[in-house]
């Protein structure tokens, strides 16, 4: 979706805020500073990260050296930066061995992004704390959106909130209240988003035109693993001309057809 203009991340409240609200400090604290530096586009300095995450220079050096020590983060003697080290990638292809759904997501991202021309996204949900990219398709089009696998967004943001808050199982009031803490383009009201939620619940599939980024519609239906709140959610990322003329609707039917398919797969159906 959005890719960051800067190449260093702004003060990362929410990573913070994880960090002082955390019951476990030490692991939160290791897992801040690991996501921190998968955002930075280069190596960080100690007192920048220490800064970023609120935390003591001290205790945050005492995370840095521990994370080294365990082939997580890299330390430059030179730059006195650190960065993701190689071995990150192993507990990630650990995950993937593990979880299927990149696997079996993939065919349906190909080809839809092929017929509409945009670029396609299987994303897992994790409650309504964020979502993440898990697979990535894009279609030959000129005009492309770049979003990698690994990017987080905030879970009930554009179509994909929309589905998140139709199809799961969540209070108004707790839905309200991370709403208003969301950054869109072209922010619409609670009350508009609302009704936006009751016209996904009907028809199955979400679409925000242009609130999210200005001049980009995005359209995404839910994927269920298991009954309750849907797992995970295919997402379609087009500029919004382009998608007229393609046509929205049929659009959100072909993510619709493929998330049924993926979800009878899981669940037997």
């Amino acid at each position: 979706m959005k890719s960051p203009a800067r190449k260093t991340p702004p003060v990362d409240r929410a990573l913070a805020a994880a960090v002082k609200e955390s019951k476990a400090p030490a692991i939160s604290r290791a897992a801040a500073v690991l996501r921190l530096l998968g955002k930075s586009d280069l190596p960080l300095g100690l007192q920048t990260i220490a800064r970023e995450l609120g935390l003591v220079p001290s205790t945050c050096l005492y995370v840095l050296r521990a994370l080294v020590a365990e082939e997580l983060v890299s330390f430059d003697a030179d730059t006195k930066r650190y960065a993701l080290e190689a071995g990150i990638l192993t507990l990630a292809r650990q995950w993937l061995r593990r979880n299927q759904f990149p696997d079996q997501v993939q065919p349906v991202l190909d080809r839809v992004a092929e017929a509409f021309g945009v670029t396609m996204l299987g994303v897992q949900i994790v409650g309504l704390d964020h979502i993440i990219a898990v697979a990535v398709s894009r279609s030959g089009a000129t005009i492309q959106l770049s979003t990698q696998v690994g990017s987080r967004f905030p879970a009930l943001i554009s179509a994909t909130g929309r589905c998140i808050a139709a199809f799961g199982d969540y209070p108004e009031a707790e839905l309200e209240a991370r709403f208003h803490t969301l950054r869109w383009d072209e922010p619409p009201t609670f009350e508009t988003w609302k009704q936006q939620v009751a016209e996904t619940r009907a028809q199955g599939f979400g679409v925000d035109e242009s609130s999210y980024i200005s001049g980009v519609t995005v359209v995404a239906a839910p994927v269920w693993k298991r009954s309750g709140n849907p797992s995970h959610a295919l997402v379609a990322i087009g500029i919004s001309s382009a998608l007229k003329r393609s046509g929205v609707a049929a659009l959100g039917q072909a993510l619709l057809a493929g998330a049924r398919d993926l979800s009878g797969d899981w669940m037997g159906g």
